[in-house]
């Protein structure tokens, strides 16, 4: 299991890559990624949307049920992966690349306070 050292988590399985001018992208995490198996659906908000931080902003259906996406920062979606519609198991083959969700113009930066490091969130699925 990958919990890369630049990322940001949150409890909710949702990670953040700090990118320039306020923005971050937002995908799950590989340990999200391999609890729900194989995924054959992604729902993701449309560009303008506005999300609200631990709010949900979309789901994730695989073979084994369907999981609800929470937004781990506030802000405008400006973004979206739309390769995940025809190919939303590039979740499960590449969470933290390919497999990338959405990118968010952050409203409050001091959201990414209340996120978890790799080493946190590490401890926290293997506990």
């Amino acid at each position: 299991m990958q919990f890369p050292k630049e990322l940001l988590y949150s409890k909710e399985h949702e990670w953040v890559l700090k990118l320039e001018d306020g923005r971050v992208r937002i995908g799950i995490t590989d340990f999200a990624q391999s609890e729900l198996g194989d995924i054959v659906f992604v729902e993701l908000p449309e560009t303008g949307t506005e999300l609200t931080a631990n709010e949900p902003f979309g789901s994730v259906e695989s073979v084994k049920t369907v999981s609800e996406l929470y937004a781990p920062v506030s802000g405008k979606v400006v973004e979206v992966n739309g390769a995940l519609e025809e190919s939303p198991e590039n979740v499960n083959e590449s969470p933290y690349g390919d497999g990338w969700m959405i990118v968010v113009e952050m409203s409050n930066p001091s959201d990414l306070e209340q996120l978890l490091s790799a080493e946190d969130y590490e401890k926290l699925v293997t506990e």
